[in-house]
Protein backbone atom coordinates (compact mmCIF):
# COMPACT_ATOMS: atom_id res chain seq x y z
CA UNK A 1 0.00 0.00 0.00
CA UNK A 2 2.83 2.46 0.70
CA UNK A 3 4.94 1.71 -2.01
CA UNK A 4 1.64 2.01 -4.06
CA UNK A 5 0.85 5.53 -3.06
CA UNK A 6 4.90 6.50 -2.81
CA UNK A 7 4.82 5.63 -6.63
CA UNK A 8 1.60 7.35 -7.27
CA UNK A 9 1.95 10.51 -5.75
CA UNK A 10 4.79 11.15 -8.64
CA UNK A 11 2.58 10.02 -11.35
CA UNK A 12 -0.55 12.64 -10.16
CA UNK A 13 1.42 15.51 -9.66
CA UNK A 14 3.05 14.76 -13.23
CA UNK A 15 -0.28 14.82 -14.69
CA UNK A 16 -1.11 17.54 -13.09
CA UNK A 17 1.90 19.37 -14.34
CA UNK A 18 0.88 17.90 -17.79
CA UNK A 19 -2.45 19.69 -17.47
CA UNK A 20 -1.47 23.11 -16.67
CA UNK A 21 0.90 22.71 -19.23
CA UNK A 22 -1.70 22.20 -21.70
CA UNK A 23 -4.29 24.65 -20.37
CA UNK A 24 -1.46 26.87 -20.47
CA UNK A 25 -0.19 25.73 -24.12
CA UNK A 26 -4.33 25.92 -25.06
CA UNK A 27 -4.66 29.45 -24.16
CA UNK A 28 -1.49 30.86 -26.26
CA UNK A 29 -3.11 28.76 -29.79
CA UNK A 30 -6.91 30.18 -28.43
CA UNK A 31 -9.14 31.17 -30.54
CA UNK A 32 -8.28 28.85 -32.91
CA UNK A 33 -11.91 28.74 -34.38
CA UNK A 34 -14.59 31.99 -34.65
CA UNK A 35 -16.12 32.26 -31.52
CA UNK A 36 -19.64 33.05 -30.63
CA UNK A 37 -20.95 35.84 -28.66
CA UNK A 38 -24.76 35.11 -27.38
CA UNK A 39 -26.97 38.31 -26.76
CA UNK A 40 -30.00 37.09 -24.60
CA UNK A 41 -31.75 40.12 -25.95
CA UNK A 42 -33.65 41.03 -28.91
CA UNK A 43 -31.61 42.62 -31.53
CA UNK A 44 -30.78 46.54 -31.95
CA UNK A 45 -30.30 47.05 -28.03
CA UNK A 46 -27.62 48.08 -26.05
CA UNK A 47 -26.51 44.81 -25.35
CA UNK A 48 -26.41 43.92 -28.89
CA UNK A 49 -24.78 47.00 -30.43
CA UNK A 50 -22.13 46.20 -27.59
CA UNK A 51 -21.74 43.08 -28.02
CA UNK A 52 -20.83 43.73 -32.03
CA UNK A 53 -18.69 46.56 -30.80
CA UNK A 54 -16.78 44.58 -28.39
CA UNK A 55 -16.26 41.60 -31.15
CA UNK A 56 -14.86 43.30 -33.76
CA UNK A 57 -12.21 44.72 -31.17
CA UNK A 58 -11.57 41.25 -30.23
CA UNK A 59 -11.32 39.59 -33.69
CA UNK A 60 -8.79 42.51 -33.95
CA UNK A 61 -6.75 41.40 -31.04
CA UNK A 62 -7.09 37.63 -31.45
CA UNK A 63 -7.55 37.05 -35.12
CA UNK A 64 -10.52 34.88 -35.45
CA UNK A 65 -14.58 36.17 -35.98
CA UNK A 66 -16.56 36.78 -32.57
CA UNK A 67 -19.70 36.27 -34.09
CA UNK A 68 -23.29 37.99 -32.33
CA UNK A 69 -26.27 35.79 -31.65
CA UNK A 70 -29.82 37.02 -30.46
CA UNK A 71 -31.80 34.57 -28.96
CA UNK A 72 -34.02 36.62 -26.94
CA UNK A 73 -36.81 35.49 -25.12
CA UNK A 74 -38.16 34.82 -21.36
CA UNK A 75 -36.60 37.49 -19.88
CA UNK A 76 -32.87 36.90 -21.44
CA UNK A 77 -33.34 33.21 -20.06
CA UNK A 78 -33.58 31.28 -23.18
CA UNK A 79 -30.18 32.62 -24.79
CA UNK A 80 -28.33 31.90 -21.18
CA UNK A 81 -29.45 28.98 -20.90
CA UNK A 82 -27.82 27.94 -24.17
CA UNK A 83 -25.03 29.54 -22.91
CA UNK A 84 -24.75 27.51 -20.02
CA UNK A 85 -24.95 24.42 -21.73
CA UNK A 86 -22.42 24.87 -23.76
CA UNK A 87 -18.87 23.52 -23.69
CA UNK A 88 -16.64 25.48 -21.11
CA UNK A 89 -13.81 26.03 -23.71
CA UNK A 90 -13.84 29.45 -24.36
CA UNK A 91 -16.00 29.44 -27.94
CA UNK A 92 -19.34 30.34 -26.55
CA UNK A 93 -19.57 33.48 -24.65
CA UNK A 94 -22.41 35.23 -23.09
CA UNK A 95 -23.21 39.05 -23.30
CA UNK A 96 -25.15 39.51 -19.98
CA UNK A 97 -26.55 42.73 -18.09
CA UNK A 98 -28.12 43.30 -14.71
CA UNK A 99 -31.23 41.36 -15.91
CA UNK A 100 -29.41 38.32 -15.05
CA UNK A 101 -28.73 39.09 -10.79
CA UNK A 102 -32.11 40.37 -10.96
CA UNK A 103 -33.23 36.76 -12.18
CA UNK A 104 -31.34 35.13 -9.79
CA UNK A 105 -34.18 36.24 -7.18
CA UNK A 106 -36.98 37.35 -9.52
CA UNK A 107 -37.00 33.51 -11.64
CA UNK A 108 -35.96 31.38 -9.10
CA UNK A 109 -36.42 28.19 -11.00
CA UNK A 110 -34.37 28.25 -13.97
CA UNK A 111 -32.13 25.83 -15.53
CA UNK A 112 -29.00 27.46 -14.70
CA UNK A 113 -27.56 29.60 -11.31
CA UNK A 114 -25.49 32.48 -12.46
CA UNK A 115 -22.41 32.34 -9.79
CA UNK A 116 -22.18 28.35 -10.54
CA UNK A 117 -22.54 27.85 -14.28
CA UNK A 118 -20.89 30.95 -15.33
CA UNK A 119 -17.43 32.46 -14.70
CA UNK A 120 -16.88 36.62 -15.42
CA UNK A 121 -14.48 37.41 -18.38
CA UNK A 122 -14.75 41.39 -18.03
CA UNK A 123 -17.35 44.28 -17.94
CA UNK A 124 -17.95 46.74 -20.63
CA UNK A 125 -19.75 49.37 -19.57
CA UNK A 126 -22.81 51.08 -17.18
CA UNK A 127 -24.81 53.84 -18.24
CA UNK A 128 -28.17 56.00 -17.03
CA UNK A 129 -31.26 55.85 -17.84
CA UNK A 130 -34.31 58.40 -19.16
CA UNK A 131 -37.80 58.48 -17.78
CA UNK A 132 -39.41 59.66 -20.72
CA UNK A 133 -43.69 60.40 -21.49
CA UNK A 134 -45.87 60.83 -24.53
CA UNK A 135 -46.27 64.41 -25.19
CA UNK A 136 -50.20 63.54 -25.17
CA UNK A 137 -49.50 63.10 -20.95
CA UNK A 138 -49.63 66.69 -19.41
CA UNK A 139 -46.63 66.18 -16.78
CA UNK A 140 -43.12 67.69 -17.13
CA UNK A 141 -41.44 66.98 -13.80
CA UNK A 142 -41.41 63.79 -11.49
CA UNK A 143 -43.38 65.71 -8.91
CA UNK A 144 -46.27 66.14 -11.29
CA UNK A 145 -45.82 62.77 -12.16
CA UNK A 146 -45.91 61.44 -8.76
CA UNK A 147 -49.55 63.76 -8.04
CA UNK A 148 -50.76 62.38 -11.40
CA UNK A 149 -50.40 58.75 -10.54
CA UNK A 150 -51.45 59.01 -6.51
CA UNK A 151 -54.84 60.47 -8.02
CA UNK A 152 -55.28 58.09 -10.83
CA UNK A 153 -53.56 54.76 -8.93
CA UNK A 154 -53.47 52.62 -12.03
CA UNK A 155 -54.54 55.13 -14.39
CA UNK A 156 -51.03 55.24 -16.01
CA UNK A 157 -48.90 52.76 -17.61
CA UNK A 158 -45.19 52.67 -18.18
CA UNK A 159 -43.24 50.24 -21.04
CA UNK A 160 -40.33 47.90 -20.46
CA UNK A 161 -38.52 45.65 -22.85
CA UNK A 162 -39.32 42.87 -20.33
CA UNK A 163 -40.08 41.26 -17.31
CA UNK A 164 -36.58 41.52 -14.99
CA UNK A 165 -34.90 43.77 -17.55
CA UNK A 166 -33.55 46.89 -16.03
CA UNK A 167 -36.21 49.43 -17.42
CA UNK A 168 -38.76 47.21 -15.75
CA UNK A 169 -36.99 47.15 -12.41
CA UNK A 170 -36.48 50.90 -12.61
CA UNK A 171 -39.61 51.06 -12.62
CA UNK A 172 -40.97 48.83 -9.76
CA UNK A 173 -37.96 50.66 -7.93
CA UNK A 174 -39.60 54.04 -8.80
CA UNK A 175 -43.16 52.88 -8.06
CA UNK A 176 -41.88 51.49 -4.54
CA UNK A 177 -39.82 54.33 -3.66
CA UNK A 178 -42.35 57.27 -4.78
CA UNK A 179 -45.58 55.39 -3.58
CA UNK A 180 -47.27 54.70 -6.69
CA UNK A 181 -49.17 52.33 -8.77
CA UNK A 182 -48.40 52.33 -12.07
CA UNK A 183 -49.36 49.58 -14.63
CA UNK A 184 -46.15 47.44 -16.30
CA UNK A 185 -46.76 46.58 -19.53
CA UNK A 186 -43.84 44.35 -20.74
CA UNK A 187 -42.91 43.68 -24.41
CA UNK A 188 -40.83 41.45 -26.72
CA UNK A 189 -37.81 44.05 -26.50
CA UNK A 190 -36.40 47.41 -25.98
CA UNK A 191 -37.16 48.62 -29.89
CA UNK A 192 -40.66 47.24 -29.53
CA UNK A 193 -41.48 48.86 -26.05
CA UNK A 194 -39.53 52.16 -27.51
CA UNK A 195 -42.01 52.22 -30.53
CA UNK A 196 -45.43 51.78 -28.03
CA UNK A 197 -44.39 54.92 -25.83
CA UNK A 198 -43.36 56.98 -29.49
CA UNK A 199 -47.03 56.33 -30.50
CA UNK A 200 -48.95 56.43 -27.51
CA UNK A 201 -49.98 53.60 -26.68
CA UNK A 202 -47.81 53.52 -23.55
CA UNK A 203 -47.57 56.49 -21.33
CA UNK A 204 -44.12 56.19 -20.32
CA UNK A 205 -40.98 54.43 -20.35
CA UNK A 206 -37.21 54.69 -18.69
CA UNK A 207 -35.21 54.36 -21.46
CA UNK A 208 -30.79 54.02 -21.72
CA UNK A 209 -30.30 57.38 -22.27
CA UNK A 210 -27.97 57.33 -24.71
CA UNK A 211 -30.82 55.30 -27.22
CA UNK A 212 -33.73 57.38 -25.65
CA UNK A 213 -32.24 60.89 -25.84
CA UNK A 214 -32.20 61.70 -29.73
CA UNK A 215 -35.78 60.73 -29.53
CA UNK A 216 -36.68 63.07 -26.75
CA UNK A 217 -34.83 65.75 -28.40
CA UNK A 218 -36.71 65.24 -31.67
CA UNK A 219 -39.94 66.03 -29.37
CA UNK A 220 -41.55 62.28 -30.08
CA UNK A 221 -41.35 62.08 -26.18
CA UNK A 222 -40.77 64.10 -23.01
CA UNK A 223 -37.74 63.51 -20.97
CA UNK A 224 -38.79 64.32 -16.96
CA UNK A 225 -35.68 62.69 -15.47
CA UNK A 226 -32.39 60.97 -15.54
CA UNK A 227 -31.51 57.74 -12.81
CA UNK A 228 -27.97 58.34 -12.44
CA UNK A 229 -27.04 59.62 -8.95
CA UNK A 230 -26.08 63.22 -10.48
CA UNK A 231 -27.52 64.69 -14.01
CA UNK A 232 -26.59 63.74 -17.24
CA UNK A 233 -23.70 65.22 -19.65
CA UNK A 234 -26.42 64.00 -22.41
CA UNK A 235 -29.29 65.94 -21.26
CA UNK A 236 -27.55 68.33 -18.31
CA UNK A 237 -30.65 70.41 -18.82
CA UNK A 238 -33.14 67.17 -17.08
CA UNK A 239 -32.89 66.46 -13.45
CA UNK A 240 -32.60 63.45 -11.52
CA UNK A 241 -35.22 61.43 -10.50
CA UNK A 242 -33.69 61.83 -6.80
CA UNK A 243 -33.34 65.88 -6.94
CA UNK A 244 -36.76 65.80 -8.40
CA UNK A 245 -38.34 64.48 -4.84
CA UNK A 246 -38.12 60.77 -4.99
CA UNK A 247 -34.50 61.12 -2.85
CA UNK A 248 -31.92 57.95 -3.30
CA UNK A 249 -33.32 56.88 -5.95
CA UNK A 250 -30.64 55.88 -9.03
CA UNK A 251 -31.04 52.75 -11.70
CA UNK A 252 -28.62 52.42 -14.14
CA UNK A 253 -28.38 49.60 -16.93
CA UNK A 254 -24.56 47.53 -16.97
CA UNK A 255 -22.77 45.21 -19.41
CA UNK A 256 -20.22 42.19 -18.77
CA UNK A 257 -19.15 39.13 -20.59
CA UNK A 258 -18.97 35.77 -19.11
CA UNK A 259 -18.77 32.40 -20.13
CA UNK A 260 -19.22 28.63 -19.13
CA UNK A 261 -17.84 27.43 -15.91
CA UNK A 262 -15.03 25.26 -16.06
CA UNK A 263 -13.84 27.69 -18.86
CA UNK A 264 -9.84 27.37 -18.44
CA UNK A 265 -8.39 30.01 -16.34
CA UNK A 266 -5.91 31.15 -18.97
CA UNK A 267 -8.60 31.75 -21.52
CA UNK A 268 -10.78 33.57 -19.29
CA UNK A 269 -7.56 35.63 -18.38
CA UNK A 270 -6.32 36.08 -21.86
CA UNK A 271 -9.99 37.26 -23.08
CA UNK A 272 -10.07 39.65 -20.21
CA UNK A 273 -6.49 41.13 -20.91
CA UNK A 274 -7.27 41.31 -24.70
CA UNK A 275 -10.57 43.65 -23.33
CA UNK A 276 -8.17 45.42 -21.17
CA UNK A 277 -5.75 46.34 -23.66
CA UNK A 278 -8.29 47.54 -25.88
CA UNK A 279 -8.68 50.42 -23.41
CA UNK A 280 -7.49 53.73 -24.66
CA UNK A 281 -6.96 56.60 -21.79
CA UNK A 282 -9.02 58.99 -23.13
CA UNK A 283 -12.18 60.02 -21.43
CA UNK A 284 -15.69 58.47 -21.68
CA UNK A 285 -17.99 58.73 -24.58
CA UNK A 286 -21.13 58.20 -25.92
CA UNK A 287 -22.02 54.91 -28.10
CA UNK A 288 -25.42 56.48 -29.41
CA UNK A 289 -25.48 55.64 -33.30
CA UNK A 290 -21.58 54.76 -33.23
CA UNK A 291 -22.34 50.77 -32.85
CA UNK A 292 -23.87 51.25 -36.46
CA UNK A 293 -20.99 53.14 -37.71
CA UNK A 294 -17.97 50.99 -36.08
CA UNK A 295 -16.74 54.03 -34.03
CA UNK A 296 -16.29 52.69 -30.73
CA UNK A 297 -13.59 50.74 -28.75
CA UNK A 298 -14.38 47.41 -27.24
CA UNK A 299 -15.43 49.10 -23.90
CA UNK A 300 -17.76 51.15 -25.95
CA UNK A 301 -16.06 54.06 -25.67
CA UNK A 302 -16.81 56.31 -28.82
CA UNK A 303 -14.12 58.36 -30.34
CA UNK A 304 -14.54 61.88 -29.78
CA UNK A 305 -17.49 62.90 -32.23
CA UNK A 306 -19.62 62.03 -30.39
CA UNK A 307 -21.70 63.17 -27.48
CA UNK A 308 -20.86 61.70 -23.22
CA UNK A 309 -23.52 58.67 -22.24
CA UNK A 310 -22.34 55.66 -21.25
CA UNK A 311 -19.32 55.80 -19.03
CA UNK A 312 -16.83 53.03 -19.07
CA UNK A 313 -15.89 50.08 -16.45
CA UNK A 314 -12.51 49.51 -15.54
CA UNK A 315 -12.49 46.49 -13.18
CA UNK A 316 -10.27 43.28 -13.83
CA UNK A 317 -11.70 39.50 -14.27
CA UNK A 318 -10.96 38.51 -10.39
CA UNK A 319 -13.19 42.04 -9.18
CA UNK A 320 -15.70 41.19 -12.10
CA UNK A 321 -16.23 37.54 -10.81
CA UNK A 322 -17.08 38.35 -7.62
CA UNK A 323 -19.35 41.30 -8.38
CA UNK A 324 -22.73 39.79 -10.42
CA UNK A 325 -22.93 38.04 -6.67
CA UNK A 326 -22.52 40.75 -5.26
CA UNK A 327 -25.22 42.72 -6.46
CA UNK A 328 -27.56 39.38 -6.81
CA UNK A 329 -27.50 39.82 -2.99
CA UNK A 330 -28.53 43.00 -3.02
CA UNK A 331 -32.06 42.36 -4.96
Amino acid sequence: MTRRIAVALPALAFAASCASLGSASWAQTYPAKPVRIVVPFAAGGPADIYARVVGQRLHEGLGQPFVVEDPPGAGSIIGTDIVAKSPADGYTLLMMSNTHTVNESLVPKKPFTLMKDFVGIAPINYSDLLMVVHPSLPVKTVKWLVAMAKAKPGGLNYASSGTGTPYHMAGELFKAMAGVDIVHVPHKGSAEARTSVVSGQVEMMTDAITTMAPIAKSGKVRAIATTGSKRSDVMAEVPTVAESGVKGYEATIWLGIMAPAGTPRPVVDRLNADHQGHRPSRAPQDVAGAGRRGDVDVCGRVRPLSQPGHREVGQGGEDFRRAPGSITVTW
